[in-house]
């Protein structure tokens, strides 16, 4: 079953010129906004997204899987609110009236709204949903405690709606305002920061053990490439499900890697010892957020929990950094790596907004919606049995 949106161009639109509001009903592809009014609103949201940044959201999702996009636009047709949106039938395999945040990777899927007019925006981005006939909005992985999910809120309650929570759960974030020696203290304790710089020792064996951040466009590409190789040789790899196997998503992120360091809004930070590259990452960066997207080792070195060590080097390249005040984990609730270094906890939520006053169809959607996630978690926990 295919998505049902009204079909609209995709051609990449990067002229400066405002965004025009789409026709009601008519939802366009993420690639037909206009690049520089979607990158002038994300300097304005009132809680950033690096996720929901451009280069990004078309890289993730390729030209054959683009989701559309829900917008809302001021008087003089600035761009004042944005979110990617799929099918629930795309989502969840489930054929029902409702639209869904879109981000293949499940990341986070804040909507991005200006900060100067964000109930407004909320209020816009709702009524344009209602537009297209759907009788719901579900944001998934959403900050439950952010600005944005209170201005959407409010915006319901103005209705006489409220959001409906379908799950809930929190996972590792870093306070990035503190020092990190005195974080990494509380959170790990002296026999174990001396356990850890034990390993380090025993990696330095190999040679001199360097902590590197690839910023400039040229750093970045080489760095990806070095992730890309790193995350291959372990069980990603083995299982098929690295982005190496992927070769045109990898080539896609690779490039959005590369535009946004050049724009000092992501870097790959890389763990070697002497010549050979142990661990590597990918970090988003938008405001004063940072976003640590994913990480690959060599587990070769595995003894020596390379993995954490990048993990500490990043903690201090960050607490270090007076433009970063916090940094999500992107990581599952309960991660054992992330979880004992990072000890700040991000909720996280799959919320679903009611479009419509005494729907008959929102309880059902919210029924279908909860129950496939409690049949989701029982097959999860029976296949770790």
């Amino acid at each position: 079953m295919a998505d049902t949106f009204p079909a609209t161009p995709l051609a990449h639109r990067r002229s400066g010129a405002a965004t025009r509001p789409a026709q009601p009903g008519v939802l366009p592809g993420v690639a037909a906004i206009d690049q520089a009014a979607w990158c002038d609103l994300a300097t304005r949201v009132i809680e950033p997204n690096g996720y929901y940044l451009p280069d990004w959201v078309i890289a993730a999702n390729g030209d054959h899987a683009a989701p559309r996009a829900l917008t809302a636009h001021d008087s003089v047709g600035r761009l004042i609110g944005l979110v990617p949106v799929i099918s629930c039938w795309r989502a969840f395999r489930l054929p029902l009236p409702a639209l869904v945040s879109a981000d293949p990777f499940r990341s986070l899927d804040t909507p991005l709204l200006d900060r100067d007019a964000a109930d407004d925006a909320a209020a816009k981005l709702l009524a344009q949903a209602r537009a297209t006939g759907d009788r719901a909005l579900v944001l998934r992985d959403v900050a439950r405690d952010g600005q944005a999910v209170a201005a959407f809120t409010r915006a319901l309650a103005a209705d006489g709606l409220r959001p409906r929570l379908i799950r809930g759960w929190t996972r590792a974030s870093l306070d990035a305002t503190r020092d990190a020696e005195e974080l990494l203290r509380d959170g790990l304790g002296a026999k174990k920061l001396k356990e850890l710089r034990r390993l380090e020792r025993r990696l330095g064996e190999h040679g001199e053990v360097r902590f590197a951040v690839a910023r400039s466009a040229d750093e970045a590409a080489h760095a990806f490439d070095v992730f890309l190789a790193l995350e291959d040789s372990g069980w990603k790899g083995r299982g098929g499900s690295s982005l190496k196997r992927q070769p045109e998503l990898a080539a896609r992120l690779r490039s959005a890697a590369v535009a946004l360091a050049s724009r000092g809004q992501c870097e790959v930070i890389t763990l070697s010892a002497g010549t050979t590259p142990v661990a590597a990452g990918i970090v988003l960066r938008h405001g004063d957020w940072a976003y640590f997207f994913k990480l690959g080792i060599d587990e070769s070195f595995a003894r020596c929990s390379p993995g954490v060590l990048l993990t500490l080097a990043l903690t201090r390249h960050l607490c270090a950094d007076p433009q970063i005040s916090f940094a999500d984990s992107t990581a599952s609730a309960r991660h054992p790596m992330i979880d004992p270094i990072w000890r700040g906890r991000f909720a996280v939520g799959d919320l679903v907004l009611p479009l419509r006053k005494r729907d008959p169809l929102f309880a059902p959607i919210v029924a279908a919606l909860t129950a496939r996630d409690r049949l989701r978690h029982v097959a999860k926990r029976l296949l770790k049995r």
